[in-house]
């Protein structure tokens, strides 16, 4: 990374401080001589989920990618979250994933893959940023609106207001970017600036799921393995996983799609757990101490913003993560999109793009990531003829493969290995299509 002080510019402003936040902060360090992080919650110095997070008690992946920048980012994080108790493992060699009638080949693969709850990620993460001798945090506070140039080509600020304090407050500023996640303002704002409606794409999923921590014996023969029982679609629509996390525990979250979501009532959730096409979850969950109360949570569509569309749009304000687009929460690529989308602002600002360029540049070269993330997702999405939105064109043929990359990866570790990279972002959803791979899928004897 470069050190502090090299071509700075003056400051810059980030609006949200989840995990997008915090990682555009970072990037921003290397840029900017100061970088001010503004989150509408009080913000506590501890791992815990905040107000405004009502996602953050389920399970959270870290995708194999988001890792990988991650680490890049913060040197010696890793043994930091190992030492908070956090467990490391192999992806491939501590999978136990059902799917499709039988459980996906497992071997070393040599990607790392970490079992952590998100609260103390990003608490760690947050430290780390927070310890920057340029960042800083100012919480408790609301961003109002944004401040512009008279010509309203150019966002020059923002308006913040102290919640319960009254007191508001014009900060002005380089740059601006907004990782507020799904309930970002910047629509409204740049509608209200006059640069009319932001473009949308939704696919809607209603997924529901259930959450519970349990006590985990260190010496279980599970050890610190992931567990994931995945439906095949059309007819089953239920799922569950399991992590190792920190403090001994197991974090087990299952529901479905389409209103196939686990109840709150002790009997019904276990009936949920039991009627998985795979009954490992419901032997750890019937077996092991309850250290949670059974959490829910609901996520009715996939959303996704196309600022790439605009015509034009204000030079200094840049928009990142979910507040660009919300994927379906059960396939876990939020933060590793949020952690490739700042990888791609670095990119820019080392090669000294500005002003209205930069804002193009960073739209354009983003929509690319996203392109092949909501792919992914939504083609998942809709294997279940209940989902709606935009179906692609050939998505049913090209999901027909898909299957039988399941399939094969029962039996082969090839082909097993080329899925996980793609899943994990490692590699792009073509490379599943290379003709070795390809010949291998059509070819394997699969059970039907």
């Amino acid at each position: 990374m470069r050190s502090p002080g090299v071509n700075k510019r003056k400051h810059a402003i980030v609006v949200g401080a989840s995990m997008g936040g915090l990682l555009t902060a970072r990037v921003l360090s290397n840029h900017f001589e100061k970088v001010t992080i503004i989150e509408k919650d009080v913000v506590h110095r501890v791992a815990g989920s905040r107000k405004g997070q009502g996602h953050t008690s389920h399970l959270h992946g870290l995708l194999p990618s988001g890792l990988e920048i991650i680490l890049k980012y913060f040197p010696g994080l890793q043994q930091e979250m190992v030492d908070h108790g956090a467990s490391v493992v192999d992806f491939a060699e501590s999978m136990n994933w059902y799917s499709y009638g039988g459980f996906k080949k497992r071997f070393v693969i040599g990607i790392e893959a970490i079992g952590i709850t998100r609260p103390l990620l990003e608490h760690l993460v947050r430290e780390r940023v927070l310890a920057l001798p340029n960042v800083n945090l100012v919480d408790n506070t609301s961003v109002k609106q944004l401040i512009t140039s008279e010509d309203r080509l150019e966002v020059t600020g923002v308006t913040a207001e102290g919640k319960g304090r009254g007191d508001t407050s014009f900060i002005a500023s380089d740059l601006v970017v907004d990782a507020t996640g799904r309930g970002s303002r910047s629509p409204q704002w740049l509608k209200e600036m006059g640069y009319g409606e932001t473009q949308a794409s939704e696919v809607k999923v209603n997924v529901g799921y259930t959450t519970r921590l349990y006590k985990r014996d260190p010496d279980d023969p599970l050890g610190k393995n992931w567990i994931y029982c995945s439906p095949r679609p059309p007819h089953e629509k239920r799922s569950g996983a399991v992590f190792a996390v920190e403090g001994n525990r197991w974090m087990v979250t299952v529901g479905g799609w389409h209103g196939e979501n686990a109840p709150l009532d002790e009997k019904g959730y276990l009936e949920f757990v039991n009627s998985l096409p795979h009954k490992d979850i419901y032997d750890i969950v019937s077996r092991s101490e309850p250290l949670s109360e059974l959490i829910q949570y609901k996520f009715s569509s996939s959303v996704r913003r196309h600022y790439e569309r605009f015509s034009r749009f204000p030079s200094g304000y840049l928009v990142l993560g979910d507040a660009i687009t919300s994927f379906n929460p059960i396939y876990g690529q939020g933060m590793t999109s949020a952690a490739l989308q700042s990888v791609e602002l670095d990119k820019l600002l080392n090669e000294k793009i500005a002003g209205r360029e930069l804002t193009k540049t960073y739209f354009k070269r983003t929509a690319k990531i996203i392109d092949r993330i909501w792919l992914m997702a939504t083609g998942e999405d809709f294997r279940f003829p209940e989902t709606t939105g935009n179906r692609p064109f050939g998505i049913n043929l090209v999901n027909k493969y898909i299957e039988r990359i399941h399939l094969a990866s029962i039996t082969d570790e090839v082909v097993c290995a080329a899925f996980l990279k793609v899943m994990g972002l490692l590699k792009p959803p073509a490379s599943l299509f290379y003709p070795g791979i390809l010949w291998r899928v059509v070819t394997a004897k699969v059970k039907k």
